[in-house]
């Protein structure tokens, strides 16, 4: 199956050919279903504030902000092939659906227009100019989506990475200064620090705040094999095997690495125009308020367990009400401390309207727990599907993290996946189909044993991208 080059190939990534053959065996054997016992639901998992609390908790944040280590956290790697999936088929195979006449009946209307315009050939067609789009022009088919125009304003259009710019000045600056993490590909990095470096300064100056953007990059040993459909390696036009950062989940190393106390996490593509960003601004605050009470009491009642004479019922009320972990009859102090002791992640839950994405689950652990976790559709199993079609809330992706433990120090987040889970998902590559491993995603396996609260937030708050003519939405308009 393998010859010399591929092997030459796997050696370069930091693979051994054991573990390539263990990515290819679990294309063949999947992985194994979460053990879901229901949705979580409003009033059962999902916490729904009413006005005076949500003032309460964006106040806390407000006001304990200036003393916070505060980092916001963008997955920015990957490519945006998908996006321009429908746009490739056209130009590579003559392929014309509905989503190309919307493409070219409402061109003018986004705001790469003015860029592509510049670069048409005289006496374009619908063809050349499509192409134009993705290959050699705006080369949007082979960029990653932070580098792809988003949004025009009068002064001039913004990509989607200067949306984040201008949210974080918003909601993460902490003594007047933004810490912004991209995580990139090697091969986009320069890209991103050309463009950030023209534009840093002018939102500096409009906002007045200081930017410090820092990138990682994921480990290449974190890649994981392509495959066909038919699960055979996939190849590249020049032979080569195509291999694929492992989802998010390999960026659970990336931001372990983060020196914070609180870090926000939410995707690249997931932003709004200056118009309609009022509702993100006071949920992302809100999330954090939340997290500041439960880790504050956390830490009370762990220093509470060391010190002995612990109130164990009151303990765990607060376990299984405010963490919403539900625990066994037998439980002892010392499972107490273990849940009280562990990251704490909150999460913005959007209600269900047929979005693609994971949602919010219960699920049964090992130590006779129930916890909450974000499940993808491809970990459930067939049995269970029917909770997943049930389900109220979707996960948009918006996370704010508490990575400290009770002494101050920093949570070796890598302690807390679960290596067992991860997913298969469908992407293309040039316009083929393929099948990605995902190996386990960052906000389900990787934060696996996190403690996780969900609280809802309102639809306007998620505006994601996932295929070019989402531009047009009101959300990006």
């Amino acid at each position: 199956m393998f010859n010399e080059k591929d092997l030459q190939q796997i050696q370069a990534h930091g693979l051994t050919l054991r573990q390539v053959e263990e990515q290819l065996e679990n294309f063949r054997r999947g992985f194994p279903y979460l053990k879901v016992v229901r949705a979580a639901s409003p009033g059962d998992g999902i916490v729904m504030l009413d006005a005076a609390q949500a003032d309460a908790a964006i106040a806390r944040y407000e006001r304990e902000t200036a003393r916070l280590g505060v980092v916001k956290f963008v997955p920015a790697s990957g490519a945006a092939t998908r996006m321009f999936k429908e746009l490739f088929e056209f130009v590579n195979e003559g392929k014309r659906g509905k989503g190309i006449d919307t493409l070219l009946e409402h061109l003018h209307e986004f705001a790469f227009w003015p860029e592509l315009e510049a670069v048409l050939p005289a006496g374009a067609d619908d063809r050349a100019t499509v192409d134009a789009i993705v290959n050699d022009g705006l080369g949007y088919g082979h960029k990653p989506k932070g580098l792809v125009t988003f949004h025009a304003y009068p002064e001039g259009a913004r990509k989607a990475v200067e949306e984040h710019l201008v949210e974080g000045a918003a909601y993460a600056a902490s003594n007047g200064a933004v810490r912004i993490h991209f995580t990139v590909s090697p091969e986009h990095r320069a890209a991103f620090e050309a463009l950030l470096a023209e534009k840093v300064p002018v939102y500096e100056k409009r906002f007045g705040v200081r930017y410090d953007i820092s990138f990682s990059v994921q480990k290449p040993s974190t890649d994981t094999v392509a495959v066909n459909p038919d699960n055979t390696p996939f190849r590249q036009e020049d032979g080569t095997l195509l291999f694929r950062p492992a989802g998010h989940g390999a960026l659970i190393e990336n931001l372990n690495e983060i020196d914070a106390d609180m870090i926000f996490i939410k995707n690249i593509d997931n932003v709004t125009t200056d118009a309609l960003r009022g509702d993100t601004v006071r949920c992302k605050k809100l999330l954090a308020g939340v997290l500041l009470e439960l880790q504050e009491q956390a830490f009370e009642y762990l220093k509470a367990l060391e010190v002995g004479g612990a109130d164990l019922e009151a303990i765990a009320a607060f376990v299984e009400q405010r963490l919403h972990v539900k625990l066994p009859a037998g439980y002892d102090s010392a499972l107490l401390r273990s849940i009280l002791d562990r990251p704490i992640r909150v999460c913005g839950m959007v209600r269900n309207e047929g979005e693609p994405g994971g949602g919010p689950f219960w699920v049964s652990n090992p130590d006779g727990t129930e916890s909450l976790q974000i499940a993808e559709s491809s970990q459930i199993g067939p049995d269970d599907q029917p909770l997943m079609q049930a389900a109220t809330h979707f996960n948009p992706v918006d996370l704010v993290c508490g990575v400290r433990d009770s002494k101050g120090g920093k949570f070796d987040l890598r302690r807390y996946t679960d290596p067992s889970t991860g997913f298969i998902s469908s992407k293309s590559s040039g316009g083929r189909p393929l099948r990605a491993q995902e190996l386990p995603g960052l906000w389900n396996g990787a934060m696996a044993r996190w403690n996780t609260v969900f609280v809802d937030v309102p639809v306007s708050t998620f505006s994601p991208v996932k295929v070019v003519q989402d531009l047009l939405r009101p959300q990006h308009r």
